[in-house]
């Protein structure tokens, strides 16, 4: 039997608040051209991805004016916007307060759904990094709060930090090929409620030339991409952010929802070697 319970679900938990977000989101990391992003997200958007995660130091902030037009041509209320702050800014909540709202200004929005540390900062503690994340929702700047880059222990940490707000999700580098987050992260996860998000999983092309993935793909009529990303989002609390600017390839990412490996497949995928 795989490693865990297969989830079922398109609609992934945003930790333990009640509200839930498509399995798939889409990333916005080193656009090369803004139109076609733009245009990918509105398709994404209007065809059953309800989320994007971009960040200020993505483009220097242009993904954030990118991410802010697509949003506002579909409704505020229609996306789930998660940014991520550098780690410096969360040494003071001051520092903090004036980098979320320079974010807010180039999305063109009043507050974001969820903001994350980027990675953890050497010269701060994890509590006082914690209390300056929750400043940013004391201020109504952002719904929910959470952290990106943090291993097993420096979650724990974290969680145990929060003091009025709860982390709700831990965005880690998760694929078929870079599995360290089941070495304990995602037990951790599951047992707190937290929302893992994947990113790089589709390892910036390369699952695509995996054999296994394709001779698994053409038994369920879909590409190594799509089997790629329904085996993270089979797991319980894992959602995946891949990225494209182009609207056929948003689609794929698309069609890895609304089905699911089987036991004995995920099982195999379990066993695949690093690369």
């Amino acid at each position: 039997m795989p490693l865990y319970p297969i989830d079922p679900s398109d609609r992934k938990p945003v930790g333990r608040t009640g509200e839930t977000v498509s399995a798939i989101g889409i990333g916005t990391w080193a656009i090369r051209d803004p139109h076609s992003m733009k245009e990918a997200l509105v398709y994404a958007f209007t065809h059953g991805i309800d989320n994007v995660d971009t960040a200020e130091m993505y483009g220097s902030g242009e993904a954030e004016r990118i991410v802010g037009e697509a949003v506002r041509e579909v409704g505020r209320d229609n996306v789930f916007i998660t940014t991520k702050l550098l780690p410096h800014r969360f040494r003071s909540p001051d520092l903090a307060v004036k980098a979320m709202r320079a974010s807010l200004e180039r999305l063109g929005v009043r507050y974001v759904d969820l903001v994350l540390i980027h990675w953890p900062d050497d010269y701060a503690s994890i509590e006082e990094q914690v209390r300056s994340l929750e400043t940013l929702a004391e201020k109504g700047l952002t719904r929910y709060i959470g952290v990106s880059n943090f291993g097993e222990d420096l979650l724990a940490r974290a969680l145990e930090a929060c003091r009025k707000y709860e982390i709700v999700a831990d965005q880690v580098h998760y694929s078929i090929v870079h599995r360290y987050p089941e070495r304990g992260l995602l037990n951790l996860a599951i047992d707190r409620g937290v929302l893992v998000q994947a990113y790089t999983p589709l390892e910036r092309g390369r699952v695509a030339e995996i054999p296994v993935l394709r001779e698994i793909g053409e038994k369920y009529g879909k590409t190594p991409v799509q089997v790629a990303l329904n085996y993270l989002i089979s797991r319980p609390m894992v959602s995946a952010i891949p990225k494209s600017e182009r609207v056929e390839r948003v689609r794929e990412f698309i069609g890895a929802m609304g089905w699911r490996l089987s036991p004995e497949d995920l099982e195999r995928l379990e066993g695949l070697p690093p690369v």
